[in-house]
């Protein structure tokens, strides 16, 4: 069965129902690659999809058009998940062009070494595909410098590349056709944008600016990843409140332990969280793949990070975390560290130096015991707990 955007226009992509890892980020749904068909005087293809897949794309686009009569290749994105089966499509298809933006350029022509008919296109550039016509804007680091996204002018079509995207495999390609919308979907999207977007959205905000100025009317949304949005506006208004970095009255204990002293500090934590009223979490980072705990880091105001002294240094799951953290860019967030040492004591001072270079708020020097903390620190814990999020989370 084929699937139509819109007349004409046709979804040609792959459904991977097996992945659950894309680069240390933890798909336990599954994805899609989303590759789209035009049909006009120039018939044209949108992106392509992973290796492996270019049989079963292939096969969806001869249901619709023998792929030898594609003539256009549009190449949004370098990234292998969208670029690793031009190769064996270009080899098939011999178009006569093939758009991408100035980076797209290179890196298609570093990633594959072969001398294809690349034009270059920039912001504001039109292609007649006949009846229809495509504008390209350029989108660099949302999220490669290649970035870009397509716009079909007559259908009010954004071919959106990897923004506005999920991880989430389904038998269904919309978003008013999957099941009770937008649950489970809306979690998926939040992943996606809090493992992948988060250190770009300044630029979204700019994305937001550039389509109003560019006079862009959307009626489909169509990304690289997950659903095409008939309904767009639902999935703008959550990229327009994580791109402003807005928290809410929400705190993250994120620990690990060795002989349950952290723990037992992090349970503390957490009971003064809730007596001050707001919502609060407690992530064991060996229990809690990391990428679901950032996810909740996106949208929570107050982040409490402990762990134990191991070697003079870090517990490993602890700075691997931060170490992630750090090249996602959270920001609005207060922080501080807790922990508990043996005979050296050094894990929060350590962590209170990634939170000060990650630009968070510290907002405290740190809290910690020797040892099994007794009640009377676990009282104090508990405190000071609830004083933080009174301070910095109830308003």
């Amino acid at each position: 069965m084929t699937v139509e955007l819109t007349p004409g226009v046709y979804w040609v992509g792959v459904v991977d129902w097996n992945l659950r890892d894309f680069h240390g980020y933890q798909t336990e749904a599954g994805s899609t690659y989303n590759a789209y068909l035009i049909i006009d005087e120039k018939i044209t293809l949108i992106d392509t999809v992973k290796k492996e897949f270019v049989p079963e794309m292939m096969g969806r686009v001869a249901a619709i058009v023998p792929p030898e009569k594609i003539d256009y290749i549009v190449s949004n994105h370098v990234e292998m998940d969208h670029s690793g089966g031009l190769p064996e499509t270009v080899a098939r298809v011999k178009p006569e062009k093939i758009f991408c933006s100035p980076h797209g350029k290179a890196g298609l022509s570093r990633h594959y070494k072969q001398d294809w008919p690349f034009v270059e296109v920039k912001t504001g550039d039109e292609l007649s595909l006949g009846k229809r016509t495509l504008t390209f804007l350029e989108t660099p680091m949302l999220h490669w410098p290649d970035s870009m996204m397509t716009y079909l002018k007559e259908d009010q079509i954004l071919f959106s590349s990897d923004a506005f995207g999920a991880h989430l495999a389904s038998s269904e390609r919309f978003d008013d056709t999957f099941p009770n919308f937008p649950c489970e979907y809306d979690h998926q999207l939040k992943k996606y944008y809090a493992n992948i977007l988060m250190p770009f959205g300044a630029l979204i905000l700019q994305l937001f600016d550039k389509i109003a100025k560019m006079g862009l009317t959307l009626k489909i949304v169509a990304p690289d990843h997950g659903l095409i949005y008939r309904n767009p506006d639902w999935a703008f208004s959550f990229y327009r409140k994580w791109a402003a970095f807005t928290a809410e009255p929400k705190a993250l204990v994120i620990y690990d332990t060795m002989w349950h002293s952290t723990e037992m500090l992090a349970e503390a934590f957490i009971q003064g969280l809730t007596d001050a009223g707001v919502e609060a979490q407690l992530h064991h980072l060996r229990l809690t793949h990391i990428s679901d705990i950032v996810t909740e880091v996106l949208d929570a105001g107050l982040l409490l990070f402990g762990s134990p002294t191991l070697n003079n240094g870090l517990f490993p799951t602890v700075g691997q975390f931060l170490t992630y953290l750090k090249g996602l860019k959270p920001r609005n967030k207060a922080a501080a560290a807790f922990g508990s040492f043996g005979w050296s004591g050094q894990a929060v001072g350590l962590i209170t130096q990634e939170l000060q270079a990650m630009k968070l708020n510290v907002v405290h020097e740190g809290f910690q015991v020797k040892y099994i903390p007794d009640p009377g620190e676990l009282a104090a814990a508990r405190k000071l707990g609830e004083e933080l999020a009174k301070k910095h989370l109830v308003k």
